[in-house]
Formats: structure tokens, sequence, C-alpha cells
């Protein structure tokens, strides 16, 4: 089994979609994610949960966590979202970087775009890996 970190600062926008992706789009049987972050927020942003929901992904019960020890243990792969020097490092996993914007007090056409940015990268690591459910 395969467990993806997706890692930013506030876990309130880019990570918790990627975590949604993956959880959606992923063979439950090879992979799973989560999402944290080094300083969470006290919730998803509005505009992130909002293009979420377009695509029939609810967030509005999703809270930022912070990226622990514990929550590290037994992940294979942490990626990051284009955090610069406030990303988080773990040590002993793979790491990848996908810098990607901010959302946070966006206009809501750029958090869509974002939104599919986002789940192109799921896709197109979870080919790679592949770890993409069977159609």
């Amino acid at each position: 089994m395969l467990k993806v970190i997706f890692a930013c600062v506030h876990n309130a926008g880019r990570s918790q979609m990627a975590a949604a992706f993956f959880n959606q789009l992923a063979d439950p049987e090879k992979a799973q994610a989560v999402s944290a972050g080094t300083e969470p927020g006290e919730r998803v942003h509005p505009e992130v949960q909002a293009v979420m929901q377009e695509v029939g992904i609810d967030l509005r019960h999703a809270k930022p966590q912070k990226l622990t020890e514990e929550l590290a243990m037994g992940a294979q792969l942490l990626i990051t979202m284009g955090c610069g020097d406030k990303c988080p490092y773990v040590p002993g996993l793979r790491r990848d970087d996908w810098p990607l914007q901010d959302p946070k007090g966006l206009p809501i056409e750029q958090v869509r775009k974002i939104r599919d940015e986002v789940r192109h990268e799921v896709y197109d690591l979870l080919q790679r890996e592949g770890i993409a459910q069977s159609s």
C-alpha cells in the first residue's frame, strides 16, 4: 500500500484538493493519501471548498492538520505544493514538489484553474505509479 502525504504550509487549499482527488481516483487497494501542513489553518479556504463542490467533492468537513511524525509513519511519498523554503521535509520519504499557486483569496476563475492543475498532477502521478482505479 502506497501512502502519500500532500503537504503545504496551511493545509487549507492545494494539499486538500490533491489528497481528495488522489483518494477519489486511486485504487484504494493500492494507495491512499492524507494532507497536512506545517502551520495548519483553521479551515479549508471557502473558495477551495466551492470549486471542489463543483466537481462533486465535499471538503466542508475537511480539517487542516499538522504534519507530525505519527502522520508520516508508513508513508513512502511526500508531495509539497510549491511553498518554497516553508515546505516540509520528512527524512526517508521520496519527495516531489508541484509548484502550484496558493488559491487563498483568489478569484473563483483562478481557483478553478488551480483545481484543474492539481487534478492533472494527481492523474499523472497515479499513471506513473500504476495505482489508478480500473475503469
